[in-house]
């Protein structure tokens, strides 16, 4: 069956999966002439549908959007109406399909991460700044509390970075830029310690690109913009076990494969760019 068109034309906005299967849509620009709109909208994936909800009390484009444990999603930051980074956030709670302020970040940022922690809170992380082009600083918010205290920086500033939640709890960024080249490095933030460390670097320099976590607790990265600010059609996997890093880039060797080989014999074979 035909799929409806959504309510209001927009990009640069955020889509998250609610628990009851919706997906809800907030903020973004409707054209490049003016700014944000406050406006969201539910898409229901049984009726093929898009509808209006309450509405944002900030007009937002480039902010977060987070599924909390409870259901509720939190909205953090991103650019105003006047182009400015913003500190606020509010929280969209679906049962009543409307949005109430929370606390404010303590830093002003956009095209940030943001990483719900097994812990229920939410790692807010980097993204480009009021004061200077991108910022270290990351802090959590606290559903329980509905405050957001300050946590370790980022080793490396970085906007429009990937954050990807592994199994054992900890939080790898990769990729991102300082307003005008792409990083290569990746970070691992600790919960346990509130730290960010250096983990290695992508053959590839890449940003806006993706980032997922595979059945096998890899992660693979692909695509995005690379040094030359061009579309790339190069992946890296990174594997939090061992910290290697293989690269599928023309021309390019695997970094540090683990001895026993790239996949284990239930996992099957590797694509092929992936072996040594």
């Amino acid at each position: 069956s035909a799929l409806q068109d959504m309510v209001s034309p927009r990009f640069y906005f955020t889509a998250t999966r609610l628990k009851n299967g919706k997906v809800l849509l907030t903020g973004g620009y409707a054209d490049l002439v003016n700014g944000p709109v406050t406006s969201a909208e539910l898409f229901d994936p049984a009726k093929g549908t898009f509808t209006l909800t309450g509405s944002l009390h900030f007009a937002r484009g480039g902010h977060s959007a987070t599924l909390l444990s409870d259901g509720r999603v939190l909205i953090a930051g991103g650019f105003d109406a006047t182009h400015s980074l913003m500190t606020s956030a509010e929280i969209y709670d679906p049962a009543k399909g409307t949005f109430s302020d929370t606390a404010s970040m303590g830093t002003a940022r956009g095209s940030h991460s943001a990483t719900l922690l097994q812990n229920g809170k939410v790692l807010i992380a980097g993204g480009y700044g009021a004061d200077a082009p991108v910022v270290a600083s990351a802090e959590l918010f606290d559903p329980a509390k509905g405050a957001f205290t300050p946590t370790g920086s980022l080793a490396t500033a970085r906007g429009s970075q990937n954050a990807t939640l592994l199994p054992n709890g900890c939080v790898l960024i990769c990729g991102g830029d300082d307003g005008a080249s792409p990083f290569g490095s990746l970070e691992l933030y600790t919960p346990a310690t509130g730290a960010f460390s250096t983990v290695g670097s992508f053959v590839t320099a890449r940003t806006n690109d993706s980032a997922t976590l595979l059945p096998d607790g890899l992660v693979l990265s692909a695509g995005g913009f690379d040094s030359g600010m061009m579309a790339s059609s190069t992946a890296d996997l990174f594997e939090p076990a061992s910290g290697s890093i293989h690269s599928c880039a023309p021309g390019r060797s695997v970094h540090t494969p683990r001895p026993e080989g790239l996949w284990s014999k239930d996992q099957g074979l590797r694509p092929s760019c992936f072996q040594r």
